[in-house]
């Protein structure tokens, strides 16, 4: 009969390994663009809205506008957030809005959450 090999850690090899899936989710699975808390503050407002603006996000948050714009271009870069700027007038308006990815990460996210804390 033949020995069952095991992997350094004493469990079994790829042929009794359990499948990533049914593994429970560990802190490292854990998305740390949004888990930053001002981006989870952000992240959490702009995915009850359709849109808002800078303003809106920045009394609610209570971040600084130079705050808010830092982890705004952390999640803009991420492809979290789309920001669009313009001119209503002469003043300066900013349109935030979550995207489909973003959407879809903050889900996953708060799903994972409640799988870590179970």
């Amino acid at each position: 009969m033949a020995k069952e090999k095991t992997d350094a850690g004493g469990g079994k090899g790829a042929s009794g390994s359990a499948n990533s899936s049914d593994l429970p989710t560990t802190a490292a699975a854990i998305d740390k663009v949004i888990h930053e808390p001002a981006r989870m503050m952000i992240v959490s407002y702009l995915s009850v809205v359709e849109s808002a603006d800078f303003l809106f996000v920045q009394s609610h948050t209570g971040l600084t506008a130079g705050n808010l714009s830092s982890h705004l271009s952390k999640l803009e870069t991420a492809g979290y957030v789309d920001v669009q700027k313009s001119f209503v007038g002469k003043k300066q308006h900013t349109k935030l809005k979550l995207t489909a990815s973003g959407r879809e990460a903050f889900d996953d996210y708060r799903r994972k959450m409640k799988e870590l804390l179970a």
